[in-house]
């Protein structure tokens, strides 16, 4: 039987907060997320205030992919701004 080894890492959360630290560079290579009606999601690099890289916006449907390539870079860790009507957001990134 073949090894299998990754670097990726996976993180949730149901509210406002940092995914992955602000010392730590990221990029996200996947995103789920239960869908609501007028639902979106916005990752920042830098904290709370910081710089805003990605906004996504859905319906009922959620959202559920893969990033292409090498994935969406964040120079200063992955902070999540949830919309109120989203339970909550996993990513996967190395």
């Amino acid at each position: 039987m073949a090894s299998y080894s990754s670097d990726q890492l996976v993180a949730h959360r149901t509210s406002d907060g940092q995914l992955v630290p602000t010392t730590q560079r990221a990029r996200i290579t996947g995103i789920q997320a239960e869908g609501a009606a007028s639902s979106s999601i916005v990752f920042k690099s830098g904290g709370s205030g910081g710089t805003v890289i990605a906004t996504f916006k859905f319906g009922d449907e959620g959202i559920d992919f893969y990033v292409p390539g090498s994935g969406i870079l964040f120079d200063e860790g992955v902070y999540l701004d949830l919309s109120t009507n989203v339970t909550g957001v996993t990513i996967t990134f190395t």
